[in-house]
């Protein structure tokens, strides 16, 4: 796969029966399926683009959830797990092997849910800032009770660069923005969380990497160190000067720990 190309296809899983997914593919190389997080998947793209353009030999596959950015999503496709289960039915239907797979936010819950299932076509996971387990003493910020400037102030370590005002985006962007937020309630509910993945989490048998920005108040870093506690194994890496969206504030770090990890995985790059 060379330029960037977006495409529709029609999977088919045990539950759903058919339904389409659209996701970006580009680059050369080892397979890296990136999961994007609530923002949508505007979270993931640029880093997607960096990945594909890097001369270390990689490809990007960048699937949309259903429901976010207007995409259909059947009523029947309600939570993570059903999620996870259509994205190893992609990876079957892609036919790409020693896939290293890499989830943000509830995109790293996403890539938790396709661990504890498994896939041949999976080398490896990486959790990056996810959500999903519960932790005491470490709750989830409340989205439903933040203001914009209060979600910028807990998911960027600098909100004045990376932080965007939603009043000042044209009223299609803003529309947009109000589809993904249900389209991540009806998948996370509204604790976004399951009180089962963490034990579940002990199933997992594939190499996992946890990675976690220090000034991330979403979901704290001891949060970060109970997800890689629950899972066999897993590697925590902290990443300084970047908080829920390490993709987006610190490109460069993120990508050298998944390459290496993809390496260390599968002697690929």
């Amino acid at each position: 796969m060379g330029t960037d190309i977006t495409t529709t296809i029609s999977l088919t899983t045990p539950d759903l029966g058919k339904l389409a997914l659209t996701f970006s593919d580009q680059g050369n190389g080892h397979v890296f399926l990136l999961l994007h997080g609530g923002g949508g998947p505007l979270t993931v793209d640029g880093f997607a683009a960096q990945l594909a353009a890097a001369e270390l030999g990689a490809r990007a596959i960048t699937p949309i959830h259903p429901g976010f950015n207007g995409t259909p999503r059947p009523a029947a496709l309600d939570d993570v797990p059903g999620l996870a289960q259509l994205y190893i039915e992609l990876l079957e239907a892609l036919a790409v092997d020693h896939v290293t797979v890499v989830g943000n936010s509830i995109g790293g819950w996403l890539a938790a849910e396709m661990a504890v299932l498994g896939s041949p076509r999976a080398s490896g996971y990486v959790i990056v800032d996810g959500i999903g387990i519960e932790v005491p003493g470490h709750p989830l910020a409340d989205f439903s009770s933040l203001t914009p400037a209060e979600v910028a102030q807990h998911t960027f370590h600098d909100p004045e660069r990376f932080g965007i005002d939603p009043s000042s985006l044209p009223p299609e962007a803003q529309s947009g923005m109000q589809i993904n937020r249900a389209t991540l309630a009806v998948y996370a509910g509204a604790g976004m969380s399951d009180p089962t993945l963490a034990a579940r989490l002990g199933n997992v048998t594939a190499p996992a990497l946890v990675l976690w920005g220090e000034a991330d108040r979403i979901a704290d870093p001891d949060y970060g160190q109970a997800f890689a506690d629950a899972i066999p194994g897993a590697r925590f890496g902290l990443l300084n000067a970047c908080g829920h969206l390490p993709q987006i504030e610190a490109p460069e770090a993120v990508l050298e720990a998944i390459t290496t990890f993809a390496e260390q995985t599968t002697g690929q790059i």
